[in-house]
């Protein structure tokens, strides 16, 4: 009972590593597009981790309602995965349709 809620905690720390890291991205990235990259990745990790976390938890004391709760949430997680992608294409999509031109290093003249 006490290792399950350390693995647990620790899922929810890993998570937490990757949500801070997405938002350092999001500040520190030069453009959109490498700003939603970042946004994109690290949030869906993050989200990986903690959903696994409660599915972990929940599964505490097996029972059947317990195990089919567990299914659900770990559905959740993959429905997250599969939209997650597709939003972010479209949205780069819109963002090429509305000129958004991706951010370039300048050269300096010798």
């Amino acid at each position: 009972m006490v290792i399950i809620n350390i693995v647990v905690v620790l899922f929810c720390l890993l998570g937490l590593v990757f949500y801070t890291g997405g938002a350092v991205g999001i500040i520190r990235m030069p453009d959109f597009y490498s700003r939603l990259h970042s946004a994109g990745q690290l949030d869906t990790l993050g989200l990986l981790f903690f959903v696994f976390a409660l599915s972990i938890y929940e599964l505490r004391h097996l029972y059947w309602e317990s195990i089919i709760i567990s299914l659900k949430i770990l559905l959740i997680l993959f429905f997250v995965f599969l939209s997650s992608p597709t939003a972010t294409h479209s949205i780069v999509d819109a963002g090429i349709k509305a000129g958004l031109v991706p951010w370039a290093k300048e050269k300096r003249e010798k």
